[in-house]
């Protein structure tokens, strides 16, 4: 009720000093006291304290002598001013109130005040003293939630005072020096303020101040403390395989994560590449999918919560890889004997199960016959099905359990001679005497030789 009064009466002061003063008379430097002019005297409660304002009210002057009103002022926590001085001046006998708002809260300050006339100054009265009263307070109960994701929540008790227009939310970490103002809540009511985008398992520290409509910042509150949600733990112990055919298997420790959601599996071609996620689970193991023979790709596993909260994990990389072609065989004897091709090569991987041999015929420039011999048990390969004037070419690959296929042995090429058989056929009785009547042929003999010309690898994949 007094501050609605205060209010009432600095409000009607304004507009009565603003309506009837128009031009302001001063002290004189050394003016003429008469005695008989009245002395200012305050009413019973002629005095109203604020923070920075000071209302005063005094009785009615009713000498007719009286045209100003002088009122003097001395701030007592100036160690400069010693003395009452001149503040200002009413220069309207009816008025008998004065709001003085130019003061600093909790403040002593005197005040007096002396009526004039066109001639002379009254006597000074008495001399008050006033103190503004502290600045308002803040909230009296604050609290924080803490272990929240990447944010933290304060709450409080809506204040108690009516003049409170804004909350001042002020925030700072152990490693800062000052406050931070962070934010501003228009509104007595409110009782909550969210701080987000905060570092995780961070310690913050926050408090409260408020704002009066007349600008007036309170003192700050209790402070309080928020320690956001700490990261999941990182995976540490995951194992990939480097045996398996076409795939890799990735496996990890499980995670005893309370709050769990699941895991995210990254992979890149290189232990610093760009890394990307490639499958989203909820159990601690992966095989992945891989349509290529010793190729190596680099995991990384990450656990999530069920804030969305993702584990470290790029500090632990772990390469895996598909198993690798077997070793090619090497050909070690290739002849041609008798119409016959035989081929022997040595074993250089304990893994392969048996063997495969490709064959290459070409007859003229433009036929080619390709033919596949599989499943072979042994160490060497024997094709009787040999044509003359032809060019055979020979690749042996070893094949494992799992069907891979080995790379290619070095080629061979073999080359068979011209054949020197003739072939009988009906001819006319007339020509077959003609025949009998020739001198004989010399018969020339052509022997077959053994002829091995290495040729580029071929790729098992155009065949």
């Amino acid at each position: 009720m007094k501050l609605s009064i205060l209010t009432t009466l600095c409000t009607a002061s304004l507009l009565i000093l603003s309506g009837c003063v128009s031009s302001t008379p001063k002290p004189a430097e050394k003016p003429v006291i008469d005695s008989t002019l009245p002395v200012i005297a305050l009413t019973k409660n002629g005095i109203i304290r604020d923070m920075r304002t000071v209302a005063f009210e005094w009785k009615s002057i009713q000498d007719p002598r009286v045209n100003a009103i002088y009122i003097y002022k001395q701030d007592l926590s100036d160690k400069e001013s010693k003395k009452l001085t001149f503040l200002k001046s009413i220069n309207n006998r009816f008025q008998t109130h004065f709001v003085d708002n130019s003061n600093h809260t909790d403040t002593r300050y005197k005040y007096a005040f002396k009526v004039a006339s066109k001639t002379a100054e009254g006597k000074l009265s008495q001399v008050y003293k006033v103190n503004t009263l502290p600045v308002l307070q803040s909230v009296t109960w604050i609290h924080s939630i803490a272990g929240m994701p990447r944010m933290a929540k304060i709450i409080w008790r809506p204040h108690s005072s009516e003049r409170v227009k804004t909350y001042i939310i002020e925030r700072k970490t152990f490693e800062d020096k000052k406050w931070q103002e962070i934010d501003r809540l228009d509104g007595r009511l409110n009782a909550e303020y969210i701080d987000e985008d905060l570092e995780d398992s961070h310690v913050y520290l926050y408090r409260l101040r408020v704002e009066t409509f007349d600008g007036i910042i309170s003192t700050p509150s209790e402070i309080v403390k928020a320690v956001t949600k700490a990261l999941p733990q990182s995976i540490t112990q995951i194992q990939t395989t480097r045996t398996l055919p076409k795939k890799i298997m990735i496996t990890w420790e499980k995670s005893g994560l309370k709050d769990f959601k699941r895991y995210y599996v990254y992979r890149a071609e290189s232990s610093d590449g760009r890394y990307e996620l490639i499958a989203k689970l909820y159990n601690n193991t992966f095989t992945d999918t891989v349509d290529e023979d010793g190729k190596a790709y680099f995991y990384r596993v990450s656990v999530v919560d069920k804030d969305n909260l993702e584990s470290e994990h790029e500090k632990n990389s772990v390469m895996g890889r598909t198993l690798t072609k077997p070793l090619a065989p090497t050909v070690v004897e290739a002849k041609l004997s008798q119409g016959t091709v035989k081929l022997t090569w040595n074993k250089n991987d304990a893994r392969v199960k048996y063997y495969m041999v490709v064959r290459k015929h070409k007859e003229g420039w433009f036929k080619e016959d390709v033919k596949k011999i599989n499943h072979i048990q042994n160490n060497n390969f024997i094709d009787k099905d040999i044509k003359p004037d032809s060019t055979y070419n020979y690749i042996v690959y070893g094949v494992d359990k799992n069907s891979l296929v080995s790379k290619p042995s070095v080629a061979v090429n073999i080359v068979t001679a011209e054949s020197n058989k003739i072939i009988d056929a009906p001819q006319d009785k007339q020509l077959e005497k003609s025949v009998k009547t020739q001198p004989n042929i010399e018969k020339k003999s052509t022997q077959t030789q053994d002829i091995i010309v290495p040729a580029q690898d071929i790729d098992l994949n155009e065949i």
